[in-house]
């Protein structure tokens, strides 16, 4: 027959350890779950530079760049043809 005391210790040392469980996975779902928020803003500052980098290189395109899509509202057919000439030549 065990005695008392040595239910109290074990009692005591398995519920210390259900408890230090539940702390520690806090803790590290807590940790994973800010790493989570670091790399999506991060991920984010990416996208946004890139777009940035897109809009600068757009607006830095010539100004008299010919358009070739006829269904853009910018089309203009005598500009392309004549581009088309001085190609050949």
């Amino acid at each position: 027959m065990v005695s008392a005391t040595v239910n109290v210790v074990r009692y005591s040392a398995l519920l210390g350890g259900v408890f230090y469980g539940i702390v520690h996975r806090r803790t590290l779902q807590k940790v994973k779950d800010e790493d989570r928020a670091h790399h999506a803003l991060h991920e984010r500052e990416e996208l946004v530079k890139q777009a940035k980098e897109a809009w600068k290189k757009q607006k830095q395109a010539p100004k008299d760049s010919i358009v070739t899509n006829p269904e853009d509202p910018k089309f203009d057919l005598e500009k392309l043809l004549a581009k088309w000439e001085k190609d050949l030549q």
